[in-house]
């Protein structure tokens, strides 16, 4: 069943448009979608589907969930704020700042990390059998060094610098890196740095807590051909490189704050946005340059934008914003009774271009 609402009255042509591609990606496979958009002083909210199979309740246009890898922003902005206050170096190396971490942390720099050009096989990749493993392991603790430690005992994939590949075990040393710097966790300088000062109260770092606090709605996985309910989870496997939840709101003005220059100083937010050359970049839908910790985006109307994507066991979710905030958007949907593929990827790099391009 789907059902579609718009947050106010007054339908414009651009939510009308909004509705049907979040409509669009629901006949693809997710269960529930949520649509925030901005486009100049426009900005509105429409939703699609069901909060949960089996039942008729609709998504929460306020709903809460899982942003994945769109941790890894927030991430930065605390290794950029350390940047600006002369305790962290971009281009010092893995192993100046944690000795004995990696067999090879003296080719590493804390920039190739950021930037994915490490070479560090992905501990993701050793987690065989998704569905199978989600289900024995989805509450377990994982300690990010016993992670780190997956991919140490592997050789480098690639020279450090020479090429580019997403790794999530990247941002699990550079969580190490700020409690070296700092004497504390990165979910502490998070918290002071970024959602105190910006008021995110409805953005946490969860730690092992399974749960998703506020209204949201469920996640779910293909397991043995059924869909499977796997809402809680306990995150820690994602860790520092995608634990957070949060909101379409808070990470509207998260991405408004980083682009109007409240985070960030102009050296270290040119730092962040300086991306690799498309050429290096693969494998990473919209992908056109990654700078430390956000993309560059293409897009239909070639606009300057930038955000990131993500996934995480039942929920999918992208937020990106053209560099003078003008334009705007942040996407979240819950999988439903179909994997996320093919189609439903092309459903929402529609939507997004529905939503930010003429």
């Amino acid at each position: 069943m789907t059902q579609t609402t718009i947050d106010r009255p007054g339908v414009s042509a651009l939510q009308e448009a909004v509705q049907g591609a979040a409509d669009r990606l629901v006949q693809a496979g997710a269960a529930g979608v949520q649509f925030r958009v901005t486009r100049g002083d426009n900005s509105f909210v429409v939703t699609s589907g069901i909060a949960e199979l089996g039942s008729d309740r609709p998504v929460p246009a306020d709903g809460r969930f899982r942003i994945s890898c769109i941790t890894k922003p927030f991430v930065s902005v605390v290794v950029l704020q350390l940047v600006a206050e002369g305790r962290l170096d971009l281009d010092r190396t893995v192993e100046s700042y944690l000795p004995g971490l990696l067999p090879y942390g003296e080719k590493i720099t804390v920039r190739n990390l950021m930037q994915h050009t490490s070479g560090l096989y992905n501990y993701m990749d050793s987690f065989q059998k998704p569905g199978d493993r989600f289900l024995r392991d989805r509450y377990k603790h994982y300690e990010p060094e016993d992670l780190i430690a997956i991919a140490a005992a592997k050789p480098l994939e690639f020279e450090p610098g020479t090429k580019f590949a997403y790794c999530n075990t990247n941002y699990f040393i550079v969580g190490l890196l700020i409690k070296k710097i700092t004497g504390r966790s990165y979910r502490e300088e998070i918290t002071e740095r970024v959602l105190e000062p910006l008021g995110l109260k409805e953005t946490t770092l969860p730690g092992d807590d399974p749960n998703i606090p506020g209204p949201h709605a469920r996640g779910y996985m293909q397991i043995g051909g059924e869909p499977v309910d796997v809402t809680l989870m306990n995150p820690s496997e994602a860790g520092c490189a995608g634990e957070i939840i949060s909101t379409t709101a808070d990470l509207d003005r998260f991405f408004t704050a980083l682009f109007s220059g409240e985070l960030l100083n102009e050296p270290e937010f040119t730092e962040m946005t300086t991306p690799l050359p498309p050429e290096m970049i693969e494998n990473l839908p919209m992908g056109i340059g990654y700078g430390l910790g956000i993309m560059k985006l293409e897009n239909d109307d070639d606009l300057d934008l930038w955000g990131h994507g993500a996934g995480i066991p039942g929920y999918a979710t992208f937020a990106a914003t053209t560099r003078d905030r003008s334009a705007r958007v942040q996407l979240s949907f819950t999988i439903g009774d179909k994997d996320f593929g093919p189609e439903a990827e092309q459903a929402v790099i529609r939507g997004v271009n529905t939503a930010l391009c003429s």
